[in-house]
């Protein structure tokens, strides 16, 4: 009874790592947005990297498992799609509203999960997700309103965030995984901070701006892999996946809370229909393949 209680006592803790994690995450999402009108959403990406770099620089001293020269095309391949995929999610997140710009990204890992299926009963999430996606897009009265430029965005940054999977996958199979996201971040950086100096200009290294950029970091980055490493180490893969695919539900309430964007009922049924396919997605494929995705 004892070791019951400590062990569901630990699983609760766990299971509160994860959403804090998350919250975290859409808390700095949220603080990004508002930063928008001073810097592009370019500026705060590259500086947002940069600063996330130096945090995982110091924390993994990825000098002491320096990878081969073999794995460095891999890394170099999930750094550019990190480093993309947080760029046209920010971009996304300058048009859209946040929960929505989520949901929309979220298709990304749902159709890897779909594609590594191989039985032809797991296509029914698929069959729940599309009309969720459907009833988000400006093709309809009520959501006229939302930006296409917007959208497009956010399904670009769903295609990165494939690509992070598939290149992260082979990478943590040969690098060791904190040397691996150190790197990636890295490359992500290099890739953003070009594209930020080049956009923003001069504001970027405004001093007012900086600090706020690296609380961004600390929120996004930072903290939530804290969160979730303790997560993973108490919980099985496929509850931890199955709890992460709520993330689209706590950026739609960062949104109405911290940037005052009130989705109608149907967008919320919308992002309710991808959650349900991401859970579905996720359960019987983790139940056969234990290994997580982190998402960034």
């Amino acid at each position: 009874m004892h070791m019951s209680k400590i062990l569901s006592n630990t699983r609760v803790q766990a299971v509160l790592a994860i959403i804090a994690a998350m919250v975290s995450v859409q808390a700095g999402a949220a603080l990004a947005k508002h930063l928008f009108q001073s810097l592009s959403p370019q500026g705060i990406t590259s500086f947002r990297l940069l600063f996330a770099f130096i945090i995982l620089f110091i924390t993994w001293r990825p000098w002491r498992n320096w990878p081969a020269r073999k794995e460095w095309k891999s890394i170099i391949f999930y750094g550019i799609s990190l480093g993309c995929m947080n760029l046209l999610f920010y971009l996304a997140i300058a048009r859209i509203p946040l929960g929505i710009a989520v949901a929309l990204e979220f298709t990304g890992p749902l159709a890897i999960a779909l594609l590594a299926s191989k039985r032809p009963r797991d296509f029914i999430w698929v069959i729940t997700a599309v009309p969720g996606i459907l009833l988000l897009l400006p093709i309809t009265s009520f959501n006229e309103r939302l930006d296409p430029l917007g959208i497009l965005y956010a399904f670009c940054a769903a295609l990165c965030w494939a690509l992070y999977i598939v290149f992260g996958k082979k990478t943590s199979k040969a690098v060791h995984s904190g040397t691996a996201v150190t790197l990636g971040m890295c490359v992500g950086s290099m890739v953003t901070f070009p594209i930020g100096v080049i956009q923003a200009g001069s504001a970027i290294f405004a001093p007012a701006i900086l600090p706020l950029v690296f609380l961004v970091a600390v929120l996004a980055s930072s903290i939530p892999c804290s969160l979730e490493m303790i997560a993973l180490g108490n919980l099985p893969a496929h509850t931890f996946s199955i709890l992460m695919s709520l993330e689209p539900a706590i950026a739609t309430l960062s949104g109405a809370l911290f940037l005052n964007e009130h989705l109608t009922f149907l967008q919320c049924f919308a992002i309710a229909l991808i959650i349900l396919s991401s859970i579905g997605s996720t359960w019987f494929t983790d139940m056969a393949q234990t290994t997580p995705e982190i998402a960034p």
